[in-house]
């Protein structure tokens, strides 16, 4: 057996709580799939400028 097969010991309480943020989890990915993103039409190329938390551009980083 290993161990994603093997049981829990957990309590009660984080078992509940596993529970709900997997319900939680459903119910977001549901929400997603009901209502997609809208594609951009004339945006930049290539990755997020801002996925770091910076503005890059061509290499060059702002923080803000």
């Amino acid at each position: 057996m290993t161990d994603a097969e093997r049981p829990r010991d957990l309590p009660p309480a984080a078992q509940r709580a596993l529970a709900e943020a997997e319900e939680r989890r459903r119910a977001a990915e549901a929400a997603e799939a009901a209502h997609p993103r809208p594609v951009e039409l004339g945006g930049r190329k290539g990755p997020e400028p801002v996925r770091y938390g910076d503005w890059e551009r061509k290499g060059l980083a702002i923080d803000f």
